[in-house]
Formats: C-alpha cells, sequence, structure tokens
C-alpha cells in the first residue's frame, strides 16, 4: 500500500522543520496583529464555483467534487479565500467592533493536477485575508507580511513583482481591448484560451502554453487602460512599499488566475539556483466583490496565499539549515523489577513538572539503554538500579561532562529543574 499518487507522508523528523516554520509564522502573525481561523476541510461546491469563479481551471478542471449520502454537491476545499470569505459573511464578521478583520490560516488544499515536484494534489498553505478596508496601505502591509516571512527564516533570492487590475470599469475597458486583440488570432491559440477568449480574456494572458505566441507580447497592457482613480490607487501601493524598503518590479501581464481579483495582484518568487521551473512562492491580490458574490454586504478585501512545501523547498535551495531541537532532556535508565516500576511513577512526575523524558520499553539490558539515551541526544540520564532504590536516591549523570551526582527521590523534580534551568540559562 501507498500513498495516492500527489500526496506526501510527513515523517517525524521533517515534521519538526514544519514545526518551526510555522511557529515563525504565528509569531509574525502576532505582531502584525493577524487572528487564526480554521475553516472546515470541504464546503458546499456553490462555495467556490461562485467564490473563485466558474471560468478558472481550478473550478473546471482541478476541484474533488462528490455528492454526499444526502444528495449534496460538496467539494474538497481547492483554496482558502472563498472559505474564509463564507465564514465571514455566516458568522457577520463584518459587524465587529475592530475593522478591518484581520484573519490568517493553515490549511490543507486539495486539487487534482499533474503532480511535481513542490506542487501536490494535497498541498499545505499558509494564507492572509483582510476584510473591511479598501486603504492602500492594507495591500502594502500583506505584501510586507509575506516578504517579512521569507525574510526572517533567511531567504535572500526574491523577486516581488505587482500589477494593478483597476476597478471595474477599468477591467471593462480593457476585456474589450484584449478581445479585439486575440480575436484575429483565435485558431491560434489553444483550446482552453479559445474558451477563456469568450468568458474571461484577462486569463488568456495567464496562459503557460500560449506564453511564446507572438500576440503575447504585444497584448494591450491594463496599465494603459487605468482609471484616474484605479492609478491613484496603484501609485499609492507602490509609494508604500517603497517607503517600507520593499523592493519591486511591475509587470502588466500578472493577472493571478482567480476571477475575484481587482486592484492591486501580486506574486513572489525565488530566483534562487536549483530551485525549479515554477518559480512562484506566493500570490495574492485584492478582491473588492467577493463578499457580495457570497451574500454579504459590499466589504473590500486582500490576501494571499503561500505553498508551504515551495517554501521548505526554497530554503532547501539556498542552503538555508532550519534549526531543529532534537535533544532529550532527560531518559530514564531502570534495572530491576521494582527499580523499573518506581521509573514508570518517577516519568510521570518529572513530565508532570514540565520536564521532558523518556524510558526504555524494550525490557533492554543497562547497556542498551545507555545506547538508546545517546541516540536521543539525551543531556541527562537518571539511573535506577536495585543499590539506588535501596538508598532512596537517582543516579543522575550529565551526558556532556560524564559527571555523576547521587540525588534523593525526593529532591530529583527541584534538581532536575534546576540543572536543565541552568543549562538554558547559560546556553
Amino acid at each position: 500500500m501507498k500513498a495516492p499518487r500527489g500526496t506526501v507522508d510527513i515523517l517525524p523528523k521533517n515534521a519538526k522543520k514544519w514545526q518551526y516554520v510555522e511557529s515563525k509564522i504565528k509569531n509574525i502573525c502576532s505582531r502584525f496583529n493577524y487572528e487564526e481561523i480554521r475553516t472546515p476541510l470541504f464546503e458546499h461546491t456553490e462555495v467556490f464555483s461562485r467564490g473563485v469563479g466558474d471560468t478558472t481551471d481550478i473550478v473546471q478542471k482541478e476541484m474533488y467534487t462528490f455528492n454526499d449520502r444526502g444528495g449534496r454537491s460538496l467539494t474538497l476545499r481547492p483554496e482558502g479565500t472563498a472559505a474564509v470569505s463564507r465564514a465571514f459573511v455566516e458568522h457577520k464578521l463584518f459587524g465587529e467592533a475592530n475593522q478591518p478583520v484581520k484573519l490568517y490560516y493553515f490549511a490543507q488544499m486539495f486539487r487534482y493536477e499533474r503532480p511535481q515536484k513542490g506542487r501536490m494534489r494535497q498541498l499545505n498553505q499558509f494564507g492572509v485575508e483582510v476584510l473591511g478596508s479598501d486603504d492602500p496601505a492594507v495591500d502594502a502591509e500583506a505584501i510586507d507580511l509575506a516578504m517579512t516571512v521569507y525574510k526572517e527564516l533567511g531567504l535572500k533570492s526574491l523577486k516581488l513583482v505587482i500589477n494593478s487590475l483597476g476597478d471595474k470599469e477599468s477591467r471593462t475597458n480593457h476585456r474589450n481591448a484584449l478581445i479585439n486583440h486575440f480575436t484575429p488570432h483565435k485558431e491560434e491559440l489553444c483550446e482552453d484560451c479559445q474558451l477563456r477568449l469568450e468568458q474571461n480574456p484577462l486569463r488568456v494572458l495567464d496562459c503557460k502554453k500560449d506564453r511564446e505566441h507572438p500576440a503575447m507580447e504585444t497584448a494591450p497592457s491594463i496599465l494603459d487602460y487605468l482609471n484616474e482613480s484605479s492609478n491613484e490607487y496603484f501609485e499609492q501601493v507602490k509609494l508604500h512599499l517603497t517607503s517600507m524598503g520593499i523592493e519591486y518590479e511591475v509587470d502588466p501581464n500578472l493577472v493571478r488566475g482567480l476571477d475575484y481579483y481587482n486592484h492591486t495582484a501580486f506574486e513572489i518568487m525565488s530566483n534562487a539556483k536549483g530551485f525549479g521551473a515554477i518559480t512562484t512562492l506566493a500570490g495574492g491580490g485584492r478582491y473588492n466583490g467577493l463578499i457580495e458574490e457570497l451574500g454579504g454586504p459590499s466589504t473590500p478585501g486582500i490576501g494571499f496565499g503561500m505553498g508551504l512545501e515551495r517554501l521548505l523547498m526554497a530554503l532547501e535551495a539556498e542552503s538555508i539549515t532550519v534549526p531543529l531541537d532534537e535533544e532529550l532532556d532527560c531518559y530514564f535508565v531502570a534495572v530491576g523489577e521494582q527499580s523499573v516500576n518506581e521509573a514508570v511513577r518517577l516519568v510521570h512526575e518529572l513530565r508532570w513538572n514540565g520536564i521532558q523524558v523518556d524510558k526504555d520499553y524494550q525490557d533492554r539490558k543497562m547497556k542498551g539503554q545507555f545506547k538508546s539515551a545517546d541516540r536521543l541526544n539525551a543531556k541527562y540520564v537518571l539511573i535506577l538500579g536495585e543499590n539506588e532504590l535501596e538508598k532512596n536516591i537517582v543516579n543522575v549523570k550529565s551526558m556532556e561532562s560524564g559527571e555523576q551526582t547521587e540525588v534523593p527521590i525526593e529532591k530529583l523534580i527541584d534538581v532536575m529543574k534546576d540543572k536543565l534551568q541552568g543549562g538554558k540559562q547559560n546556553g
């Protein structure tokens, strides 16, 4: 039996890397005053067909959709924004006193696509959504948060690309220009783009198959169709990024793959050697019509999604070692039936008092137990044999210095707290 295609097991040693990265991200979110939200693994299909858009690849080709026993159409979550927006509407978070509502999530997403390095059918994503403000400074803040995550984890080979998709009027004018531009070349485009030209011509610019077509190079730029207010909005976002010292490039062809975006769109890429052909680490943008589409009041929003698998790949590509705590505070070595029974009690007491400890459960000899302590990188070995039990003591051995101390059993917890705390302070 093997894991299904497009899924992987994260084994304990790798899980520690994930835990480290997630804890760093949570700390950053706290500093930015973002709060965690957790939504269900599956939603009513309509949440994604309406929220993400019927013309997107996600809805048309990639969703895991099924009918439950009641005949309801449900879909495993393919992205985070629509689900968070549904929760925002359902729980009337638009009525909260503190606005905007600033949320983050860690979530597993499911997309039926061809598995490749860093792109799986079950993927892990960190995402952020800010709902309730159309201030350009919020766009800059969301980008700043994403860049802070990468920089604090040590990544240096980063490229931020931004664009503006404009407001509804700007998009409509640009849409018409794209239709006029691509229609003479329609038969030369791939089947998907022929359909997109009718349904959502902006997404023709996002096509991977037709990216080398000559018509792509001469396609009308959205930046030429921005009205005055859209242009001013984009200028403010750029101004804030510059004031924060965040470097960026403007790419008029950056459109993002989801229908709900308008105004700011952005992607963060890795330039690291050996990272692979797909360089995108994170992407997001503003979506000012999504909440209304899901039945809520007019509410502006912005957010991004960041693939955690791709983040870990980028760390590896830049040879950044994730610091892992692979030491064990104590390992209990016990020999003899009565000593083993007493060790079970003492291990419980130590753990109850906040000390990390393990013991042998394989009935090994003393030598085997010491080897086990060594493999687990134990700082101290607590030795309890028949002699120690008679004297009501535990022998505490430092694995670093080899020094041994006899400690009365009733004082073991206090002594170990002092030793471990002292080690942390010295470190």
